[in-house]
């Protein structure tokens, strides 16, 4: 497991599918503002590639989130669009709605970090969020991440387009946190 302050990232258990698909995938306004395609039911015995892992899959790492002070489970966190030949990718994740608002999201942008950096070697981390994602953002920018640019209308969701945020991380401008950070 990936140690934070507040969090751990670790390979993602059977048991965790259905906790992440009925707090995370299953909430139609929430998916829809993560996914980058239309919300769409899934039957419980799917083998959904949001929740599933493939092993073999070497462009995408998920993990599960939990808490450090009892193991229990309170999101998802992925690193995506790995690019090994200009080392970089993408980083996301959710969090369980009762774990909102607690700072959690903040250590799971600085594990993946972590993570990207130190044992994937990469360059360049690199989020995308809705504009008004202010959670995200301050995640992102409390660890360094720059706002690169606005693309304007790129999202469609619920109704209406929004405005994307592209932030972006190069390894020489990360500052690890520190212990107990």
């Amino acid at each position: 497991m990936l140690s934070g302050g507040k969090v751990g990232l670790r390979a993602r258990h059977e048991d965790d599918i259905p906790i992440l698909r009925d707090e995370l995938y299953n909430d139609v306004v929430n998916a829809s503002r993560a996914e980058g395609g239309p919300w769409r039911p899934m039957t419980p015995d799917s083998k959904d590639p949001r929740l599933f892992v493939d092993d073999k899959e070497q462009g995408r790492v998920p993990f599960s989130v939990v808490e450090l002070a009892g193991g229990t489970l309170i999101g998802a966190a992925t690193l995506w669009g790995i690019d090994n030949h200009s080392r970089a990718a993408h980083i996301g994740l959710g969090l369980l709605p009762a774990a909102r608002g607690k700072g959690y999201g903040t250590d799971v942008v600085a594990a993946l970090c972590t993570y990207g950096f130190v044992v994937r070697g990469l360059h360049r981390l690199q989020i995308e969020t809705l504009s008004d994602n202010a959670a995200m953002l301050g995640s992102a920018e409390r660890n360094g991440f720059v706002r690169e640019g606005v693309l304007r209308s790129s999202a469609w969701v619920m109704g209406e387009f929004m405005d994307e945020v592209l932030l972006g991380l190069l390894a020489k401008d990360w500052k690890p946190a520190g212990p107990g950070a």
